[in-house]
């Protein structure tokens, strides 16, 4: 009997080993198991359980239905495993189950990107930032005042006042955590330029440069001419004539600009026309970069007072109206050339 009894316990101790080994060699070929790729970002939520991740993942046909009651043992076996992370994932270059795992315990969520664009508007970074991919809006349906008494700049309007930059975010933050960044690095790069500034420059504060650099910013895409149309403003601006500059005129005509600008315009009392105003307008009219911020501070010394476009993407500079006009007459050539030849 003893012997009968010590037979049937090796078998069954052999079936049970042999089982054991065949779940271990599922739950491994498991791991190995392709998982569905998906360009789809996987949130997952805090408190998540491994019972409720296998069927998040299958509900998601990134695992099978068939893998869903195994994947739970998976982690069982791995528990350096079982501690994943709460966040939002992208699945790019996560090839199989045991790296979907791996990944999720990394704690390395998806970082998105937002491009701002120097020499933009508010107007069009505020669409740019609602039309952000897995971006929480808290900002939809408020004021330009509104915006800016959250972010405590001390101007109604909020032209000028964000960094132009390519911003990183993490998918469910908040619209406003984003333009605070942006609005912390413009006070930074304003504040440096205004503490750097040549002197017995014809500007009262710091919000007087920012105005300045958006109309630099505007007039030239050249950095290398930035400095040159910075002095002559400056030099405008010491001898107190009007700026007239055409970028401030289109400023003020808003969505009736429509891609002329007419002798009736230039006439056009708005606050932006600097054909018709004294000295600066009353806000900036664009996002300017750093690099015209401090243009705007440290301008070229010349003697001049006028430029225009040369027709090769800079722009001519002139001293007396007389040289000016030349230059003017010269690129009216150049254009009534290049329209001819493009016929």
């Amino acid at each position: 009997m003893l012997k009968k009894f010590l037979v049937f316990l090796g078998l069954l101790l052999a079936i049970a080993l042999g089982g054991g080994l065949f779940a271990y060699y599922k739950l491994n070929q498991l791991a190995q198991q392709p998982i569905t790729p998906t360009d789809t970002l996987f949130v997952l939520e805090k408190g998540t359980s491994s019972q409720k991740l296998a069927e998040q993942l299958a509900a998601q046909q990134i695992i099978s239905d068939n893998d869903r009651p195994l994947l739970p043992y998976l982690i069982r076996l791995n528990p350096e495993l079982s501690k994943f992370k709460a966040g939002v994932y992208s699945l790019n270059g996560v090839s199989n189950v045991g790296e979907l795992l791996a990944h999720f315990n990394n704690g390395k969520e998806v970082q998105l990107n937002l491009q701002f664009i120097e020499g933009k508007t508010f107007k069009t970074w505020r669409q740019q930032l609602e039309n952000a991919p897995y971006l929480n809006q808290t900002l939809v349906g408020k004021s330009e005042a509104e915006i800016a008494k959250l972010l405590n700049i001390p101007h109604e309007k909020l032209e000028g006042w964000f960094a132009a930059d390519t911003y990183r975010y993490v998918p469910y933050s908040d619209d406003l955590a984003l333009l605070k960044r942006a609005a912390e690095k413009q006070q930074k790069d304003l504040m440096a330029a205004w503490k750097n500034r040549t002197e017995n420059l014809p500007l009262a504060d710091p919000y007087q440069l920012l105005i300045l650099a958006s109309i630099v910013e505007k007039e030239t895409a050249l950095a290398s001419e930035r400095p040159q149309v910075a002095s002559v403003f400056i030099n405008r601006l010491k001898n107190n004539w009007k700026l007239q500059t055409d970028p401030t005129v289109i400023y003020g005509m808003g969505d009736r600009y429509d891609g002329n600008i007419r002798k009736k315009d230039l006439l056009e009392p708005t606050p932006y026309n600097t054909y018709v105003i004294d000295g600066l307008p009353p806000t900036p009219i664009a996002m300017p970069s750093k690099a015209s911020l401090m243009a705007a501070a440290q301008p070229d010394r010349t003697p001049y007072f006028y430029f225009v476009a040369d027709g090769s993407g800079g722009h001519a500079f002139s001293r007396t109206l007389e040289e000016h006009n030349k230059a003017v007459q010269k690129w009216i050539h150049i254009e009534k050339k290049r329209k001819s030849e493009n016929r």
